[in-house]
């Protein structure tokens, strides 16, 4: 069994092997190519809402993609792809902004041709921001104010990071955003240091020709400078937001400023997830979600609580900071590292997954392959995850309760 887990994730390593070309245009790009019947491109941005000058301009961007360009209007880039069968996405992290097309294998000059035009010509008309573009964003951010789960991951970033990782990642309700805001950010923004094109299903060279020959075509705005963004640092706190969700949740959690195997396996052990989808048992109505979240000079780690009822979600916030606190079996360490293991690379193996490393490959020079984050995570040991657990809990821990905070509990009520 061990020898067919190697061999797997050999396999793996050698199918992410890629090139990383700095051409003319001095847009880096990377690209895998297994053969398959379909191809991905996608433009990552270091426009995610860390680097934004005001809460809510990453949100709005983001709903300012493939919109009205200098060679297409809103409608046209809809039909062309619609006439290709391609399909066209955006989305926002704390870090990157994403610009993706999917499309059958052959029809990449298209696309890419496309995907420059959105970065240099896009005409930010203000009939679209207010007829498009606002709307979306409301709905947006008025969907994600009634789900919990959102809410907490929200929060506690905030608290965790308070700027740049704690800059909210959608627009407020007293968010103000500007159309000018929006267009000089992305002139910002769209740079060729901020950039990377990344590809799946298609090869590194002619990806990286195409890119040269469409952004000669659509050059970047003139002016374009790189955005910054202070480093990362840990504060914790506890906030309590009152619900009338049918689930009660809680938030237990600690951030880092590395990323880390150990946290990840920690994550996992505090929240194993089920090894059966659908259990001959009823489920429990309390549910526990493992939360790992690494960026490039951070991480927010920890368990999400969430049940109809205050009494269950107390008791199992309790359980955990018990948990927490007791030394890992050599089972538990086993299990924990296994599905560690599993999930990362279940996620190296998704088209979203493996434009997120190329793109770490692209800015940072790291080593992103699969096969170096399950050597990562092969050396974690139960002194590992000792000293780990040491470390954070001399830190303020992250907490949140939404719900009934009348009865929910205080974060020194668990234990903490």
């Amino acid at each position: 069994m061990l020898a067919t887990r190697a061999s797997t994730a050999k396999r793996l390593a050698r199918s992410f092997a890629t090139a990383i070309d700095t051409k003319a245009s001095g847009v880096k790009v990377a690209a895998v190519d297994n053969g398959q019947p379909t191809t991905a491109v996608t433009v990552l941005i270091k426009a995610g809402s860390r680097y934004q000058p005001s809460p809510g301009v990453a949100h709005v961007l983001k709903n300012f993609t493939f919109k009205s360009t200098a060679k297409r209007s809103t409608l046209g880039t809809v039909r062309e792809s619609e006439l290709y069968g391609g399909v066209l996405s955006a989305s926002l992290s704390r870090e990157y902004l994403a610009l993706t097309t999917e499309f059958l294998r052959g029809d990449e000059a298209y696309f890419t041709s496309l995907l420059a035009s959105i970065l240099a010509t896009t005409k930010f008309l203000p009939h679209e921001f207010s007829e498009y573009v606002l709307p979306v964003v409301r709905d947006e951010s008025m969907h994600a104010s009634h789900v919990p789960s959102t809410l907490a991951i929200e929060a506690a970033h905030g608290l965790a990071f308070r700027t740049g990782l704690g800059a909210p990642l959608l627009a407020g309700a007293h968010s103000h955003v500007s159309l000018d805001s929006v267009k000089e950010f992305a002139t910002s923004a769209f740079s060729p240091s901020n950039i990377a094109v990344v590809g799946t299903g298609i090869d590194s060279a002619r990806l990286a020709d195409l890119v040269d020959k469409a952004l000669a075509e659509t050059p970047l705005p003139s002016g374009s400078s790189s955005l910054s963004t202070p480093s990362s640092k840990y504060f914790g706190g506890s906030a309590r937001i009152d619900s009338h969700s049918s689930d009660q949740t809680v938030f237990i959690g600690f951030g880092t400023t590395a990323p880390s195997a150990a946290l990840s396996v920690l994550a996992t052990h505090l929240a194993p997830p089920s090894a059966l989808k659908w259990p001959s048992v009823p489920r429990s109505s309390t549910k526990l979600t493992p939360v790992y979240i690494p960026y490039s000079d951070a991480a927010l780690a920890g368990v999400l609580i969430q049940s109809p009822d205050v009494k269950s979600v107390t008791e199992a916030a309790k359980s955990i900071v018990e948990k927490l606190k007791k030394p890992l079996t050599a089972e538990q360490l086993r299990s924990a590292v296994s599905r560690t293991k599993l999930d990362a690379a279940v996620t190296a193996e998704s088209r979203e997954g493996t434009a997120l490393a190329l793109g770490k490959k692209v800015f940072s020079s790291a080593d992103a392959s699969v096969e170096s984050t399950l050597a990562a995570l092969d050396k974690v040991d139960a002194a590992t995850i000792s000293k780990t657990v040491s470390e954070l809990t001399r830190e303020t821990p992250t907490y949140i309760a939404i719900g009934d905070v009348s009865a929910l509990p205080y974060v020194d009520e668990i234990g903490l």
